[in-house]
Parts: structure tokens; C-alpha cells; sequence
């Protein structure tokens, strides 16, 4: 097969020059069926793409290219455990852990694994419960942290409150933990170190700190694939639940990784979490591509990049207990798609990722949304709201919503004016995403949602969205630099020899 890569260069070109001059209230006005049609339905989410910068043929386009990759077999091949993380010689089994959509038997043999897994963490948690610890301080750094601290935080409320207050540490400046354990009391208080290797720098300092303040070995926990390494940093193995190599630290928030989410909302709440993300998987491997919600979001953020050329895409959740989910999506989607080689080596010729960024409607309308109306480059957005609210201040809530219409609409349409200052473009793309209620069930449809869509993206861009060798580098250096640091040895670096210096003057 050729690089679709290529494909998507030679085909969406023209579409784009002609698009250029319709704008997106032009493309409303002139086609009245296509707010119904730009627009699906999966379970509990309702996704709107009316206000995309295509039009039917720029979308007849699109989904001849993803035709052309076999999008669909790429996604059985997800599901059936093939290795599509190549770099590393691994399947990517994390939809394995939540519902059981393939008979291959390693890929059953990894559902087995992971129930096995949940139902060990089940009987942690009752022990927990049981115990009288009220708090529980979580450990862990990227995938091991962004994923539970999500969604810990945002359904903390919409299942009948926390079962245990869980805290999380992520950052190694000693001030994130110092702050954290300055407020808790160390006789009702647990921890659990989340690193699938065990040999994470930040997890490891953080969690000496924390073990050594608890003075109770009893109530440290680990969540890792390195037992041996978590049994000599003094955790009994009953208290260590397992992670596989065969899931990356981003994907791993439905594995035994989510052993805080479990304390946060209760077993059934995560199991629900589990249940509504494997409904999205049922529809992603099921659906045809045009009826297809993962395949138009995928298709969408390949048409904004590579043919609109838009260098970031925002990510607005008008939902106060949604606020984690750009800090979330900045790793699931740069960490996986922010790769300049090819499967084969070859180095791309275009463009994959933008760069994600965002934060909490109504909030940023006071903060960055001046740039985003009225600033010289235009940045695509993904709008989250949840229909009907769970608290009853019902004036507050149709306040968020007529918010959130409302940027939609004046994003798409802006607003002339004879004073330049006065005068809005409009033009500005967005889907939107609509959650009738936020549960367990729709967050896990809504966050499965982006997992496909990171990986269909990254077949159509010809990458592997399953390895980060980039996280590396950086790492590499700061170990070599600490001795130096510490005065033993000097920089090789000019610049940092300099900045050493200084640092070792002021110290």
C-alpha cells in the first residue's frame, strides 16, 4: 500500500484552496441538511462536526483516503493483538482491558489477565476501606498519573461521593510533595506508588519521601511490571498489583494503574468507567467508516493539520469536573502522535501533531479566548459539554450552556463591524462533543473516543503512536548531570558548565 501520508497531500490540496474562500457560515447556510448529517450519536455522547471547515466533497475525499488505508482492518488489527507498536515489538492491547472483542487467545489470555488483575485490586480496595485510612496518597508520573487524577477528579461527585480521598504526586520538586503530605495525618493515610518499571526517577524520590513520612510499611502499595524491584524498594508482593508491557503507560488508566480511581468512586464505579469505553470499542470496531465517530474525529484533526495547516488544536471542556481533561489529552495525543519518522524509518515529509493545549470554559473565555477570536492564527477546538447537570443550581447551568453554544456559533460565524478592532472573522472550527450526563459510562466513552481516534491518526500518518523513545533524551542527560550537581564532576556542555556555575555560586 502506498504512504497514505502522501495521499492525504496530493487529494485534500485543492479542497482546501477552494474552501478557503467559503466560509463555514457560508457552508451552514448553503446546505440545511448538514447540521443532521455532520453530526453522530454513539450511547451517551453526541458529537457535531457541522462546524468543521469541509464540505460534503472535501469529506468524500477524506474517507476515500481512510478507504486507502484500510482504516477498518487497522483497527481489527489493534483489537487482535497484532504488533502495531513495531519500534518495540509489541501488541497494544490496552482495549483488552476493558471488553473482550477478539478470539485470538493471547489477546483473551490478557482479558483473563486483567480480570484477574481487578479482582486482586477489589479486594485491596475493601481492605483499604476497611482499614479506617480516610486518605490515600497516589504516586506515579505521565500516564501513571494523568489518566486516575482525571478522572478521580472529575467523577469524585457523580457516584455518591469519594470513598477515600485520594492525592496525587507527580512533580519531583520536593515543594508537590511537601504541600501534599503538609495536610494529611499520617496514621489514617495510604500510598500507592504507580511505575511500570519501577525505575521512574520522580516515583522513586517521591515515594521514599512518602514511605519514610507514613513509618508504616503496611500501607504502601505499588502498581507495577517489576515486582522485584518494587519488593526491594520494602513493598510486600500482596500489596503489588501488575502491569504489562503490552500496555502503554497512557492507555493504562483501565488496568490495575486505576487502583486510585477504584478508591475515588468504588469498584462499581470503575467497572461502569471500563463498561462505557468498551461500548465505544464495540461501535470503533463495528461501525462503518462514514458512520464511524472515531474515523470523522480522526479524519477532522488530519484535515486541519495537513491541509489547513493549523499548527495547535485547543481542547474546552465547559465542565468544571472535566478541567484535567487538556492536561490529559496533551499526553495521550502529543506523547503518541508527535513523531517526525515513519513505520519504516523514513522521515515524514509533512506535518503530524499539532500542539494541545486548552482549559475550562468558562474560565479561559477571560484568558485566551481574545487570541482565539480575534488573533492572526486560527486554531481548531473541540468543545465538551455535558447536557443535564447533577447539582441544582439550574441558572448556573444554563449559563455554562448558552456559553457554550455561544462560542461555537460566534467561533463559526464571527461578526463585522466598519471598526477593525470591533470585528470578528469567525472562521474558527469546532467540533463538539456533547456527553448527556457525565457518568462513569460517558467519561469512558469520551476518553476510548480519543484513544481510537490518536490511533487512526497515526495509521493514516504512516507513525507508531505506541512508543515516546522523545521522553528519553532528557532523562538521559539529567542522570549524567546530578553528579555534577553535586560538584563531583563538570559539564561537558559549555552553556551548562556556565549555568552550574552560577547555580553552585547562589547555592
Amino acid at each position: 500500500m502506498s504512504n497514505p501520508h502522501d495521499t492525504v497531500f496530493d487529494s485534500l490540496q485543492p479542497h482546501a484552496e477552494r474552501l478557503r474562500q467559503l466560509p463555514i457560515a457560508r457552508l451552514i447556510a448553503d446546505d440545511a441538511a448538514r447540521p443532521k448529517d455532520f453530526a453522530l450519536r454513539v450511547g451517551p455522547l453526541y458529537a457535531s462536526f457541522a462546524r468543521q471547515h469541509y464540505d460534503r466533497p472535501t469529506l468524500d475525499a477524506l474517507f476515500e483516503i481512510a478507504e486507502a488505508a484500510d482504516l477498518m482492518q487497522a483497527v481489527r488489527r489493534l483489537f487482535d493483538g497484532h504488533l502495531v507498536n513495531v519500534t518495540e515489538g509489541r501488541a497494544a492491547l490496552h482495549t483488552a482491558l476493558r471488553s473482550d472483542l477478539s478470539d485470538i487467545d493471547h489477546v483473551r489470555d490478557a482479558s483473563a489477565q486483567a480480570r484477574a488483575a481487578r479482582a486482586r485490586m477489589a479486594t485491596m480496595v475493601e481492605e483499604l476501606l476497611a482499614s479506617g485510612v480516610t486518605d490515600v496518597v497516589s504516586v506515579g508520573i505521565g500516564g501513571s498519573d494523568l489518566g486516575p487524577r482525571l478522572v478521580a477528579d472529575a467523577l469524585a461527585d457523580a457516584v455518591g461521593g469519594p470513598r477515600v480521598r485520594v492525592h496525587f504526586v507527580s512533580n519531583v520538586d520536593g515543594n508537590a510533595v511537601r504541600r501534599t503530605l503538609a495536610r494529611l495525618d499520617p496514621a489514617n493515610t495510604a500510598a500507592i506508588l504507580i511505575s511500570k518499571t519501577f525505575g521512574t526517577q520522580e516515583t522513586l524520590l517521591n515515594g521514599t519521601v512518602v514511605r519514610d513520612w507514613l513509618q508504616n510499611d503496611s500501607r504502601v502499595y505499588a502498581v507495577s511490571a517489576n515486582v522485584q524491584r518494587a519488593a526491594d524498594f520494602g513493598i510486600d508482593e500482596h500489596r503489588i498489583l501488575p502491569m504489562w508491557d503490552w500496555v502503554g503507560g497512557r492507555y493504562s488508566l483501565w488496568s490495575a494503574v486505576g487502583f486510585p480511581i477504584a478508591l475515588a468512586i468504588g469498584m462499581e464505579g470503575f467497572e461502569r468507567l471500563l463498561s462505557g469505553a468498551a461500548d465505544m470499542d464495540a461501535h470503533v470496531l463495528a461501525t462503518p467508516l462514514r458512520d464511524n465517530v472515531a474515523v470523522w474525529h480522526a479524519l477532522t484533526a488530519i484535515w486541519n493539520r495537513n491541509a489547513m495547516h493549523a499548527a495547535s488544536q485547543a481542547v474546552l471542556p465547559y465542565d468544571e469536573r472535566l478541567r484535567l481533561l487538556p492536561n490529559y489529552l496533551q499526553q495521550l495525543v502529543m506523547e503518541s502522535l508527535g513523531k517526525s519518522a515513519r513505520l519504516d524509518g523514513a522521515v515524514l515529509a509533512g506535518h503530524t501533531v499539532p500542539v494541545w493545549w486548552g482549559g475550562a470554559g468558562t474560565d479561559t473565555q477571560h484568558s485566551f479566548f481574545q487570541a482565539l477570536h480575534q488573533g492572526t492564527q486560527i486554531v481548531p477546538a473541540d468543545f465538551i459539554g455535558v447536557i443535564r447537570a447533577d447539582h441544582a443550581h439550574d441558572s448556573n447551568h444554563a449559563a455554562l450552556l448558552a456559553n457554550l453554544l455561544a462560542q461555537t456559533e460566534a467561533f463559526a460565524n464571527g461578526q463585522a463591524s466598519d471598526d477593525p478592532h470591533r470585528a470578528y472573522a469567525g472562521n474558527r472550527p469546532s467540533t463538539l462533543l456533547l456527553l448527556d450526563v457525565l457518568t462513569p459510562e460517558s467519561l469512558g466513552a469520551l476518553i476510548a473516543l480519543y484513544e481510537h481516534s490518536v490511533y487512526l491518526q497515526s495509521v493514516l500518518w504512516g507513525i507508531n503512536a505506541f512508543d515516546q523513545f522523545g521522553v528519553e533524551l532528557g532523562k538521559q542527560v539529567a542522570n549524567k548531570l546530578l553528579p555534577a550537581l553535586q560538584g563531583d564532576i563538570d559539564a561537558d556542555d559549555p552553556v551548562t558548565r556556565a549555568l552550574l556555575s552560577e547555580i553552585r555560586r547562589r547555592s
